[in-house]
């Protein structure tokens, strides 16, 4: 995962880089933690770009740094969906809760 914070905005963007599974969730997970604990952003975008798998394990990861996020007062969005991580996202709901970013 690659992550880049603009100050003026105080935005953080952290690009998924790889697939997401029940194996690499733990590390994203502790990366974007640290991140958002870190720059303390006013809004989170996880760009989903380069993911050309996500299972169930990406929704839990999704729905736990949308709570995170709004501990620390921070508003999460998400961006550039591929066709079948999109399909997963509008199965479970999540957008509904999540808004995709303007890109």
């Amino acid at each position: 995962m690659e992550s880049k914070f603009y100050e003026e905005d105080k935005l953080l963007v952290l690009k998924i880089t790889e697939e997401i599974d029940d194996h690499k969730v733990q590390e994203i997970r502790r990366k974007a933690d640290y991140e958002m604990e870190r720059y303390m952003p006013r809004k989170v975008v996880f760009d989903f770009d380069s993911v050309t798998f996500m299972d169930s394990a990406g929704i839990g990861l999704i729905i736990g740094r949308y709570k995170f996020a709004n501990m620390i007062g921070a508003k999460l969005e998400i961006s550039n969906l591929g066709q079948s991580v999109k399909r997963i996202f509008e199965m479970s709901g999540i957008l509904k809760l999540i808004p995709l970013a303007e890109t």
